[in-house]
């Protein structure tokens, strides 16, 4: 059964088990540990978990799901990010590999895991999902379990707004008109026509939304007539006259002509020297240009560590599709550059593939966040980066 990144609210979830991020003690805090106890019944689920007592950093244990959807809850003491190399991603990952097994063992075909330790105990977000899908994809290599991860905080909600109000029109304008064309061989929509005396008699008035510029059914206008309304809507008597701020603004402009064309020709200069990059050369090439480190590359990426060191040292290393359009994400590249990166390894950013489109959408909006885009992928029924 597949991994499945999902944005909800952990304790809604209608599965055999959730996973709680635990306090060493027998107390609950804020975040996701507040949120179980209260939907679970705080009195009843601190019993239950005073009778199991402490425990360390790393370490399981289950009880009832008492008044959640849950038949169990499993509760993970998450490990508190110090520095990262204070052990805690050993810890992180035996939260995951318990967890899952204790599960099993309790006969849970589902299950549902919040981004242990990346709220209040400080991990960091992309390093703490490429732990839990690492772990969670090992366990089905063998195992049969439908797991959830769920997001659900400030920050996914805030992205979520900034991210879905735009995101069904640009969806709607570089997907959907490209399937149009694909099968009418037409780009753009059949708009109502205003003037219904231009209109062939009988004809049928259609709309379609997100398309531009398709045929009308309309009658073609006389030479004459067309040559007057074109007379008509040529009159500039209304236009603005050139004032003095006009003036000084373009005197301002080819006053800085020449330092823009000198800062064009370097611009275009040092790009010719990287005409025959390849992927792993340019990549480093706009890692040096941004000012980023490889930490910062490939935790954003969520790419191990040992992984993108190999990729470094390998010029003519070739990524599949997935892993450069992560590697993308990690070095905050915009459109172009994107799309210049990808044809150094044989890829583009098809309009008619919607994964393609919505990433697109996000590189646009300068959101440089995977759990995000896997968030966004998975609700439109589309493979995510990380858990695919």
């Amino acid at each position: 059964m597949p991994l499945k990144i999902i944005r909800n609210d952990i304790t809604l979830m209608e599965v055999d088990a959730v996973v709680n991020t635990a306090n060493e003690e027998p107390i609950y805090s804020s975040g996701v540990d507040c949120a179980i106890y209260k939907a679970a019944g705080e009195e009843e689920l601190l019993k239950l978990r005073r009778a199991i007592g402490r425990m360390e950093e790393g370490e399981v244990a289950i009880t009832e799901g008492l008044k959640l959807p849950a038949k169990y809850i499993i509760h993970a003491v998450s490990p508190l990010y110090i520095d990262g190399e204070s052990g805690e991603e050993e810890k992180l990952r035996s939260c995951y590999k318990k967890s899952l097994k204790l599960a099993r063992e309790n006969k849970c075909k589902s299950i549902a895991f919040p981004l242990i330790s990346a709220g209040s105990f400080g991990y960091p977000k992309e390093e703490a999902m490429r732990i839990a899908v690492d772990e969670i994809n090992g366990f089905l290599l063998k195992n049969d379990m439908l797991i959830y991860i769920v997001v659900f905080g400030m920050h996914s909600t805030f992205v979520a707004k900034k991210i879905y109000p735009g995101l069904e029109e640009y969806i709607d304008a570089n997907y959907v008109a490209e399937k149009f064309e694909e099968e009418y061989g037409v780009f753009g929509i059949t708009r109502e026509v205003s003037n219904i005396d231009q209109c062939k008699e009988g004809s049928t008035r259609r709309k379609t939304r997100g398309f531009r510029n398709a045929p009308v059914e309309c009658a073609s206008l006389p030479i004459e007539k067309m040559s007057k309304e074109m007379a008509d809507e040529s009159d500039y008597s209304d236009c603005e006259m050139p004032t003095l701020d006009n003036e000084i603004a373009f005197a301002n402009i080819f006053d800085n002509y020449d330092e823009y064309v000198e800062e064009k020709d370097s611009a275009i200069k040092e790009r010719m020297k990287h005409l025959s990059d390849t992927f792993t050369e340019y990549l480093l090439y706009l890692m040096e240009q941004k000012g980023l480190t490889s930490v910062d590359v490939y935790m954003k990426a969520m790419v191990d560590k040992r992984r993108f060191s190999k990729i470094k040292n390998n010029r003519k290393y070739h990524p599949d599709k997935g892993t450069a359009l992560r590697l993308c994400i990690g070095a905050r590249l915009n459109l172009d550059e994107t799309k210049d990166l990808l044809a150094r390894a044989g890829y583009a950013l098809a309009p008619c593939d919607m994964r393609d489109v919505i990433f697109s959408y996000f590189i646009e909006h300068k959101v440089y966040d995977l759990v995000e885009i896997d968030i966004t992928l998975e609700e439109y029924g589309l493979p995510c980066f990380v858990a695919s």
